[in-house]
């Protein structure tokens, strides 16, 4: 085993501080990667917090880690020491089922595999995320990332970018397309990025009037308002596309009325309860509610050369790995445009 530094922490109540782990020893089929940069997921703070009640402790959190390659395993052909590499939000599958087969491993029948909190199969122990020096990854599991792209912005395109970018890439927005992003946070920022480089004609839809100028400078064509009920009413029936990132209990009948007959709103935040949803809503224009996690593999490197082509990256602020704890309050309140990434050359000294 390789033992490593890192930060974690061992009860829901604990903060998070530094810690000692143990990495496995490379496999043939492994990638050793030197931590560069891990971006602060909010999932993060609900596992640490144990907000889902499955957290396992001690915890390391981390799914949005950028790195360059220390070693590889003798059956690893696609990667080099020295290349620049990310790892996301899974580092397994069964590899066996359909949808592992579609490169759907997020959705595999077995589960996937977290890259924190997850079972690792070689060691029967749970993994441990980004908040560390090292990781070693199965090869499957490791993205190639653009070497043109400023790298600190990059990491948090590992979760927030591909939940974003994957139902826009799966319902073909395009050139020409109405799409409304509902939400301006660490997903929704992202989703105002990659409309307007899809082309579409975007709208960022807040309560928060004072948004209205970052939405702009993000990529919006406009704003709406969703509390001014004049302002609701003259975009009725005119959405292609909703894309929801709202990450908490909410009404979502304001925005049914929006959509296009046979259109669709996509979910990607709230993973709770809703505020009961009127019926009427979708069969008065054969409107849909979908979800949509985060993308397989393969479209997470879809993902990522997109951003390298577009120069797309998430708007960051840098903070030291002991500066987490205050980080995670700030997340919490909503202080922050729009991602932390930790540079891990703070736990390295």
């Amino acid at each position: 085993m390789i033992e490593v530094k890192a930060y974690g922490t061992e009860g829901e109540k604990e903060n998070l501080k530094p810690m000692s782990i143990e990495r496995r020893e490379i496999l043939d089929d492994d990638v050793h990667i030197d931590i560069l940069y891990c971006g602060v997921c909010h999932s993060d703070i609900h596992a640490a917090k144990n907000d889902w009640n499955n957290t396992k402790y001690p915890l390391v959190p981390g799914h949005e880690i950028i790195g360059r390659v220390l070693k590889v395993g003798n059956n690893v052909e696609n990667f080099k020491k020295g290349d620049l590499v990310g790892v996301g939000c899974m580092v397994d599958s069964c590899q066996q089922c359909s949808a592992c087969k579609d490169d759907l491993e997020q959705f595999c029948e077995k589960g996937m595999v977290g890259t924190y909190n997850g079972k690792n199969k070689h060691t029967e122990k749970q993994t441990f995320g980004g908040y560390s020096t090292d990781i070693i990854v199965k090869k499957d599991f490791v993205l190639r990332v653009p070497e043109n792209l400023d790298v600190k912005a990059v990491a948090p395109l590992l979760c927030a970018g591909i939940t974003t970018y994957s139902p826009l890439s799966h319902w073909n927005i395009k050139k020409g397309d109405k799409v409304g992003v509902i939400g301006l946070g660490g997903l929704g920022h992202m989703g105002i990025k990659f409309a307007h480089a899809m082309g579409a004609e975007t709208f960022m839809i807040t309560t928060s009037p004072g948004k209205a100028n970052d939405a702009k400078r993000l990529g919006a064509d406009s704003v709406l308002i969703s509390t001014k009920d004049d302002e609701m009413k003259k975009h009725a029936n005119s959405f292609d596309f909703l894309l929801n990132t709202v990450p908490v209990k909410h009404n979502i009948n304001p925005y049914l009325k929006l959509l296009k007959r046979d259109s669709t709103m996509v979910m990607v935040g709230a993973i709770e309860p809703l505020e009961p949803m009127n019926g009427g809503n979708l069969i008065m224009g054969r409107k849909r509610v979908a979800g949509s996690l985060i993308g397989g593999i393969k479209e997470t490197q879809e993902m990522l050369d997109f951003c390298g082509e577009n120069d797309i990256i998430c708007d960051v602020e840098m903070i030291d790995m002991q500066e987490i704890n205050n980080a995670f309050d700030r997340v919490t309140n909503n202080d922050v445009k729009y991602r932390f990434v930790i540079d891990m050359k703070s736990l390295k000294n």
